[in-house]
């Protein structure tokens, strides 16, 4: 052969194979880019209006419009992004129990009744679309709202292929449970359930899937579809409530503040943090524990998840814990309850969650949450440092040299809260510029500053993992709020409050009460959907024996920060025992003692209401 013939023969085609796993690699940058790319406009819009408004007397015509349906995007495709890595958040997971064949089953079972709820999900999505097309309204600049809502309908199919996608390897029990998931669909069809067995047989079905690990969000979709189609309800009005609470105008402060908190995690600011608090409090007995408290603390005000802290910092904290001479078991202990004490303090997102749900303002449980959260920590800390006494921990002698070097190095880190909190309060910005004003600050920190973040590789994938969390944690609050729509309905708020009323005269009882209920709530669901179906329950019982909402609201979420540390939901033992690879039952028994202690707070908490009425009484708020 010639050479010239050599040339010109063509290149070997690829295997399908490979063309497959190219193709997918390529859909997940997509995927991943366009929710980096979202994110990215969350930013740039409410930039934009602080500039703008000065100059031009106005901001960008629809830009809150326009702000807040980029978050129902970023909801929609990072939901899609969680199903796409397993990461969606379940109630329970008996399945991992199972082995062998059982476990198969169990699977398929799980898998078919996942799909059905998002097939369901997403054909009353296209009927809340439908009839929105009927009579349009206009986005901005010429853009229709229903071409953006179908995101809802698209969303939840995509979700229902990725998990038929996890339900097998193998594509027999993939197509088993899509069979049977189209066959109860097609149920759907039937004349509605009514108040017959049939019902309680389907409730039954969601209630065991449940147990067995579907995601959170179907089991109350799930349950929502099943109570609307028995009382011959639209289904469309899930979506509807949906739709309602992901664009609410105050909703894009949470993957905004949530977005700050990943991009200084990404960094070596955890480090310098920790350096900082060492240099302050090594030189007293128990410092390393105070430390710990304080930097976990810190960390969850802006994550907003209490896990991200305890996956990202303890791998920082428990070799300082152990070389302080703090056992193992109390390490973890404290290591495991502190992830959560960030969730009473501002910007986190459960204090913005609940200020939208209860309609109070955000400046309000902001303040409101400060000295209830220096309760906690006390408390915590206090623990820390009475075991650290037990042991004879050492105490490493004060410099101040380390202590300067430590805060000019960590200068940047230490002003994110007083931006976050100046730009809130000064009233140059309303709360989503002042969060997006935040997320600003913390790139800019990261990457141009520290350059410890890539502009183009890191920095859109600290954006894509926000987006995963914001979307799991919105897929799983806009579905809620439809069971809550449900329970409203029913008229289930009016008559807890007669009930109640009538058993409980004392207002100290209702309150004791009420932690106990609460403390059961944190132990069977996760914060998020607690806040969404809970709280409209809640708040007129509170009204009822005359407690402030702000109040209430701190009391809710005190509860539930221990929550966190009780099973089965609780997700701080779940991951610590994934980050130290220590049996659950280890990790509940480490963490019992900080559960005792943080209990006593959430009473301290309760009964003495000055605590959270101080602050924004004096701001007057």
């Amino acid at each position: 052969m010639s050479p010239c013939a050599a040339i010109v023969q063509p290149l070997p085609m690829p295997s399908p194979k490979v063309l497959v796993q190219q193709g997918a690699g390529l859909a997940r940058k997509f995927e991943d880019g366009a929710l980096a790319l979202a994110m990215a406009g969350l930013i740039a819009l409410p930039l934009a209006q602080i500039l703008l408004r000065p100059v031009l007397a106005t901001g960008i015509q629809g830009g809150n419009a326009i702000v807040q349906h980029l978050v129902l995007i970023v909801g929609m495709l990072g939901a899609a992004l969680a199903a796409r890595e397993g990461r969606l958040i379940s109630l329970a997971n008996l399945e991992e129990m199972l082995r062998g064949r059982a476990r198969a089953v169990a699977r398929v079972f799980t898998g078919a009744t996942s799909i059905t709820v998002c097939v369901l999900l997403g054909v009353a999505g296209l009927q809340f679309v439908l009839s929105e097309r009927e009579f349009p309204t206009v986005l901005a600049y010429g853009i229709p709202t229903w071409w953006i809502e179908l995101a809802l309908p698209l969303g939840f199919l995509l979700i229902a292929v990725r998990i038929a996608r996890r339900v097998s390897v193998n594509w027999l029990p993939r197509s088993i449970a899509a069979i049977l998931a189209i066959a109860i669909s097609s149920a759907f069809l039937w004349p509605p359930l009514g108040h017959t067995p049939m019902m309680w047989i389907a409730l039954a079905a969601l209630a065991t899937a449940t147990a067995l690990g579907i995601p959170a969000f179907t089991t109350l979709g799930g349950a929502a579809l099943i109570l609307f189609w028995a009382i011959d309800q639209p289904i469309a009005s899930i979506p509807i409530g949906h739709y309602s609470l992901v664009t609410n105008p105050t909703l894009p402060t949470m993957p905004l503040f949530t977005l700050a908190g990943f991009v200084i995690a990404e960094g070596k600011a955890p480090h310098r943090l920790v350096e900082v608090f060492q240099a302050l409090f090594g030189r007293m007995t128990g410092g390393p524990a105070i430390v710990t408290v304080l930097v976990c603390t810190f960390f969850t005000s802006f994550t907003g998840a209490s896990g991200v802290t305890i996956l990202a910092l303890g791998g920082l904290l428990m070799p300082m814990l152990l070389a302080s001479g703090l056992k193992e078991k109390d390490s973890l202990g404290l290591i495991t309850g502190s992830g959560s004490l960030g969730l009473l303090l501002p910007p986190c997102l459960p204090l913005i969650l609940y200020a939208i749900v209860a309609k109070v303002p955000m400046k309000s449980m902001f303040l409101g949450g400060i000295l209830p959260t220096a309760v906690m920590v006390a408390a915590t800390a206090s623990w820390g440092v009475w075991r650290s006494r037990i042991v004879k921990t050492p105490a490493q002698p004060f410099e101040a040299q380390r202590l300067m070097r430590a805060l000019w190095a960590a200068k940047w880190e230490l002003l994110l809260p007083v931006v976050a909190i100046a730009a809130l309060f000064s009233g140059i910005a309303t709360p989503v510029e002042a969060a997006a004003l935040t997320a600003l600050y913390a790139i800019v920190v990261e990457v141009l500053i520290h350059r410890e973040l890539s502009l183009w590789r890191d920095l859109p994938r600290a954006m894509a993992g926000c987006g995963l969390v914001i979307g799991g944690v919105l897929l799983i609050l806009g579905v809620a709020l439809g069971f809550t729509n449900y329970l409203v309905d029913a008229q289930v708020p009016a008559r807890a409050v007669e009930w109640t009323t009538h058993a409980i005269h004392s207002r100290i009882v209702f309150l004791l009460a009420l932690n106990a209920f609460l403390l059961i709530v944190g132990c069977l669901m996760d914060i998020f959907s607690a806040i969404v179906v809970q709280v409209p329950l809640l708040l007129p019982l509170a009204a009822a024996f005359g407690i402030n909402p702000i109040h209430l609201g701190i009391i809710f979420l005190a509860n539930l920060e221990v929550g966190y540390l009780t099973p089965p939901i609780g997700l701080n033992l779940l991951l610590s025992s994934y980050r130290f690879r220590k049996p659950i039952p280890d990790v509940m028994r480490a963490v019992l003692p900080i559960v005792v202690v943080m209990s006593i707070g959430v009473l301290l908490i309760t009964y003495v209401p000055w605590l959270t009425k101080a602050l924004p009484g004096w701001a007057g708020q």
